[in-house]
């Protein structure tokens, strides 16, 4: 499976009542889990030349699906992986458009996104990913929860969100896959 139906509102996936504030934030989700962790880390795991995927070409700006920059990480909160994201900028994009997004590494893109007063943010779009679709198995994947020995794997749903991002001429995608460990983030306490 290639594609899914993504939904212009969240009550639309039928997601678990704890979990729609996280799919529903409107300000940067890095700094969200940032309240609810006493550390946050970007674990990087890829960023290269990749073939986008079908669901994701016309929101880009593409005919059909082709060669994108790609860009996966897993976001971590005391350690442990809660957000999947997944990022992907058109070839045609270019380092005036997106001057960061070669050299992000381990550093937050949601950082860089909310800090520029140049960029465009669009709106959220939510899906439910089933077990055959690709950024869910990616997701696995990178948990290492790939094999067969993976009890319930393939009937696991995840939650995703996605929004386009615009900066000059150039177009940004990024989908956030909503691990379930993300239920178990509390506030920080902060003192007085």
């Amino acid at each position: 499976m290639r594609q899914t139906r993504w939904q212009p509102h969240v009550l639309a996936l039928n997601a678990p009542a704890a979990l729609r504030p996280w799919l529903t934030e409107d300000g940067s989700l890095t700094a969200r889990l940032k309240a609810h962790s006493s550390s946050f880390r970007v674990q990087c795991l890829h960023q290269q030349t990749a073939l986008c995927l079908n669901d994701e070409a016309a929101s880009i700006g593409m005919h059909r699906a082709g060669r994108v920059w790609e860009r996966e990480v897993l976001l971590r909160c005391d350690n442990t992986p809660v957000v999947f994201a997944h990022t992907v900028v058109p070839m045609s994009a270019t380092a005036t458009d997106w001057p960061l997004f070669s050299a992000l590494g381990e550093r937050s893109l949601g950082t860089t996104l909310f800090g520029d007063p140049q960029v465009r943010r669009g709106e959220l779009e939510f899906a439910r990913l089933r077990a055959g679709h690709p950024l869910a198995q990616r997701a696995r994947k990178a948990l290492g929860l790939d094999g067969s020995d993976a009890a319930g794997a393939d009937e696991l749903i995840l939650y995703a969100r996605r929004c386009l991002y615009r900066r000059r001429q150039g177009s940004l995608l990024v989908t956030e896959v909503f691990l379930p460990s993300v239920l178990t983030l509390l506030p920080r306490q902060t003192s007085k």
